[in-house]
Protein backbone atom coordinates (compact mmCIF):
# COMPACT_ATOMS: atom_id res chain seq x y z
CA UNK A 1 0.00 0.00 0.00
CA UNK A 2 1.27 3.17 -0.96
CA UNK A 3 0.84 4.90 2.63
CA UNK A 4 2.96 2.28 3.94
CA UNK A 5 5.72 2.72 1.92
CA UNK A 6 5.56 6.65 2.54
CA UNK A 7 5.14 6.32 6.11
CA UNK A 8 8.37 3.68 6.61
CA UNK A 9 10.09 6.40 4.02
CA UNK A 10 9.20 9.60 6.48
CA UNK A 11 9.98 7.72 9.82
CA UNK A 12 13.15 6.66 8.21
CA UNK A 13 13.76 10.13 7.28
CA UNK A 14 12.67 11.72 10.40
CA UNK A 15 14.50 8.91 12.75
CA UNK A 16 17.64 9.73 10.92
CA UNK A 17 17.61 13.00 12.59
CA UNK A 18 15.80 12.08 16.21
CA UNK A 19 17.00 8.51 16.75
CA UNK A 20 14.42 6.45 18.59
CA UNK A 21 10.67 4.36 17.72
CA UNK A 22 8.95 7.17 18.18
CA UNK A 23 9.97 8.76 14.64
CA UNK A 24 9.10 5.75 13.28
CA UNK A 25 5.42 6.23 14.19
CA UNK A 26 4.89 9.39 13.59
CA UNK A 27 6.09 8.74 9.83
CA UNK A 28 3.54 5.99 9.40
CA UNK A 29 1.08 8.32 10.57
CA UNK A 30 2.04 11.12 8.26
CA UNK A 31 2.95 8.51 5.55
CA UNK A 32 -0.96 7.46 6.01
CA UNK A 33 -2.23 11.10 6.15
CA UNK A 34 -0.13 12.49 2.57
CA UNK A 35 -1.66 8.90 1.02
CA UNK A 36 -5.16 10.11 1.87
CA UNK A 37 -4.04 13.55 0.65
CA UNK A 38 -2.52 12.42 -2.69
CA UNK A 39 -5.44 11.94 -4.64
CA UNK A 40 -5.15 9.79 -7.35
CA UNK A 41 -2.09 7.84 -6.20
CA UNK A 42 -3.49 7.14 -2.98
CA UNK A 43 -4.59 3.63 -1.96
CA UNK A 44 -8.10 4.35 -1.96
CA UNK A 45 -8.03 8.20 -2.87
CA UNK A 46 -10.20 10.04 -1.18
CA UNK A 47 -10.25 13.36 -3.36
CA UNK A 48 -9.36 15.68 -0.42
CA UNK A 49 -6.56 16.80 -2.62
CA UNK A 50 -8.61 17.76 -5.46
CA UNK A 51 -11.32 19.29 -3.15
CA UNK A 52 -8.17 21.70 -1.76
CA UNK A 53 -6.75 22.70 -5.28
CA UNK A 54 -3.78 20.02 -5.39
CA UNK A 55 -2.79 18.45 -8.31
CA UNK A 56 -2.06 15.06 -6.58
CA UNK A 57 0.56 16.52 -4.80
CA UNK A 58 -0.04 15.54 -0.90
CA UNK A 59 2.54 18.02 0.32
CA UNK A 60 0.59 20.75 -1.60
CA UNK A 61 -2.63 19.44 -0.30
CA UNK A 62 -1.48 19.31 3.18
CA UNK A 63 -0.14 23.08 2.80
CA UNK A 64 -2.87 24.29 1.49
CA UNK A 65 -5.71 23.01 3.91
CA UNK A 66 -3.30 24.60 6.75
CA UNK A 67 -3.09 28.06 4.93
CA UNK A 68 -6.54 27.81 4.81
CA UNK A 69 -7.55 26.74 8.17
CA UNK A 70 -5.27 29.97 9.33
CA UNK A 71 -2.12 27.94 9.58
CA UNK A 72 -0.17 29.25 6.36
CA UNK A 73 2.34 31.57 8.40
CA UNK A 74 3.68 28.33 10.26
CA UNK A 75 3.19 26.20 7.31
CA UNK A 76 5.17 29.04 5.30
CA UNK A 77 7.92 28.54 8.12
CA UNK A 78 8.30 24.73 7.83
CA UNK A 79 9.04 24.72 4.25
CA UNK A 80 11.33 28.81 4.18
CA UNK A 81 14.97 28.46 5.87
CA UNK A 82 14.08 29.83 8.84
CA UNK A 83 12.99 28.32 12.38
CA UNK A 84 10.12 25.89 12.49
CA UNK A 85 6.75 27.74 14.14
CA UNK A 86 5.14 25.36 15.84
CA UNK A 87 1.11 24.38 16.02
CA UNK A 88 -0.90 22.59 18.12
CA UNK A 89 -3.04 19.62 18.36
CA UNK A 90 -6.34 21.29 18.09
CA UNK A 91 -4.90 23.59 15.46
CA UNK A 92 -4.17 20.32 13.28
CA UNK A 93 -7.84 18.59 14.06
CA UNK A 94 -8.82 21.69 13.11
CA UNK A 95 -7.27 22.25 9.71
CA UNK A 96 -7.40 18.27 8.25
CA UNK A 97 -10.55 17.24 7.13
CA UNK A 98 -12.13 14.63 10.09
CA UNK A 99 -12.07 11.51 8.04
CA UNK A 100 -8.56 12.09 7.17
CA UNK A 101 -7.38 12.22 10.36
CA UNK A 102 -9.78 9.67 11.57
CA UNK A 103 -8.71 6.99 9.36
CA UNK A 104 -4.70 7.73 10.16
CA UNK A 105 -5.22 7.49 13.78
CA UNK A 106 -7.28 4.40 12.82
CA UNK A 107 -4.20 3.23 10.30
CA UNK A 108 -1.77 4.38 13.61
CA UNK A 109 -3.64 2.65 16.19
CA UNK A 110 -4.21 5.84 18.15
CA UNK A 111 -7.25 8.10 18.69
CA UNK A 112 -7.70 10.89 16.80
CA UNK A 113 -6.43 13.31 19.35
CA UNK A 114 -3.23 11.23 19.70
CA UNK A 115 -2.80 11.43 16.07
CA UNK A 116 -3.33 15.38 16.10
CA UNK A 117 -0.95 15.57 18.76
CA UNK A 118 1.35 13.76 17.16
CA UNK A 119 1.28 15.16 13.67
CA UNK A 120 1.57 18.78 15.40
CA UNK A 121 4.84 17.41 16.74
CA UNK A 122 6.40 15.50 13.54
CA UNK A 123 5.07 18.01 11.19
CA UNK A 124 7.12 20.59 11.42
CA UNK A 125 10.25 18.79 10.58
CA UNK A 126 8.79 16.52 8.32
CA UNK A 127 7.42 19.39 6.03
CA UNK A 128 10.93 20.76 6.69
CA UNK A 129 13.56 17.86 5.51
CA UNK A 130 10.68 17.24 2.24
CA UNK A 131 11.11 21.13 1.08
CA UNK A 132 15.17 21.12 1.53
CA UNK A 133 15.42 23.60 -1.00
CA UNK A 134 12.61 26.39 0.85
CA UNK A 135 9.86 25.32 -2.00
CA UNK A 136 7.67 22.69 -2.55
CA UNK A 137 9.76 20.07 -4.62
CA UNK A 138 7.92 19.85 -8.23
CA UNK A 139 7.89 17.18 -11.22
CA UNK A 140 9.08 14.02 -8.29
CA UNK A 141 7.08 11.97 -5.90
CA UNK A 142 7.75 12.31 -1.94
CA UNK A 143 9.26 8.74 -1.87
CA UNK A 144 12.37 10.50 -4.56
CA UNK A 145 12.34 13.45 -2.10
CA UNK A 146 12.42 11.62 0.64
CA UNK A 147 15.07 9.18 -0.81
CA UNK A 148 17.31 11.51 -2.12
CA UNK A 149 17.26 13.37 1.83
CA UNK A 150 17.99 9.70 3.30
CA UNK A 151 20.73 9.61 0.88
CA UNK A 152 22.28 13.11 2.11
CA UNK A 153 21.82 11.74 5.82
CA UNK A 154 24.56 8.84 4.84
CA UNK A 155 23.16 6.73 2.27
CA UNK A 156 20.38 5.35 4.26
CA UNK A 157 17.98 5.30 1.68
CA UNK A 158 17.96 2.77 -1.11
Amino acid sequence: MAGNDLGSLLGTLLSGAKGGSSAGGAGGLLGSLLGQLGGKGAAGGTGAAAANGASGNPLEGLLGMLNKSGLGEQARSWVGQGDNKPVTGDQIAQALPDDALQKAAQDAGVSPREAADHLAGSLPEAVDKLTPEGEVPQGESLQDVISRQLGKLGGLGK
